[in-house]
């Protein structure tokens, strides 16, 4: 994932709603999001390393990663995937689950992960070193940078779900449209992580269209109070191109 803003126990029904999109080449291969028959998870698989980049379990825990924008990084160690899956497939809650990883983060190529169970949520990262911090009732977003970190798009997408929530509406075209928007930042605003002012400004925009790499995902979670939800995942091929959808409950 590349792009998250999520609303963590503010929601009167809801305690998860999150919205992401997944950023990715195409060549990746991957499977669509279903009911995977190794472990309890709910989610699509990369078919390249095994785990996920957002997923759910079906006792109401979620999980989801992205990675970290910066190409001084090396791109080495475990999958960053398999946080997910690891988190998911677990019996450790969030705390001790955040308190373990963090002895354990270095492993991992460069990563940002959230993780979501019934009574606590956490942000872990391993870029520059190892940390982690509890996540506060409220609206927040995650993109390729720190937590919360005020990327336009990151801005721009924790805006259109506060606006879902102050309206009280049940229809998620509304999250759906805010993952599709493809208005790039201005150049004043573009964060610069090292990849040259015209790669940063197209991957500003919430949805990124492109040939060989873009958007390959758009994902909306909802946990309700007794871990009980929805996911829906609209998925996409080069330059956009619609490839199907999965909507799953439990």
């Amino acid at each position: 994932m590349c792009l998250i803003a999520f609303a963590w126990n503010i929601h009167p029904r809801w305690r998860l709603v999150l919205a992401g999109n997944r950023d990715e080449y195409h060549a990746r291969p991957s499977a669509p999001l279903d009911r995977w028959n190794d472990m309890p998870v709910i989610a699509g698989r990369d078919l390249e390393a095994g785990g996920t980049w957002l997923g759910v379990s079906p006792l109401g825990r979620c999980g989801v990663v992205t990675n970290v924008r910066d190409p001084r990084l090396p791109q080495t160690g475990r999958s960053r995937g398999l946080l997910v899956t690891d988190w998911l497939a677990g019996k450790a809650d969030a705390p001790a689950h955040a308190r373990a990883l963090c002895r354990d983060a270095a492993r991992y190529r460069p990563f940002n992960l959230l993780t979501f169970d019934a009574q606590a949520a956490f942000y872990l990262g391993n870029r520059p070193e190892p940390r982690l911090q509890a996540v506060t009732p409220g609206v927040h977003g995650l993109s390729n940078a720190d937590f919360n970190t005020p990327w336009p798009k990151t801005r721009q997408l924790m805006a259109r779900l506060q606006a879902w929530l102050d309206e009280g509406a049940e229809d998620v075209a509304p999250l759906f449209a805010a993952l599709a928007d493809e208005q790039p930042a201005l150049d004043h605003e573009l964060p610069d992580t090292g990849v040259g002012r015209e790669r940063e400004r197209w991957l500003s925009p919430a949805f990124i269209r492109g040939r060989e790499y873009g958007t390959r995902a758009s994902t909306l979670v909802l946990i309700d109070r007794t871990g009980g939800g929805r996911i829906i995942e609209r998925r996409f091929g080069p330059e956009g191109r619609p490839d199907g959808q999965s909507d799953m409950v439990w």
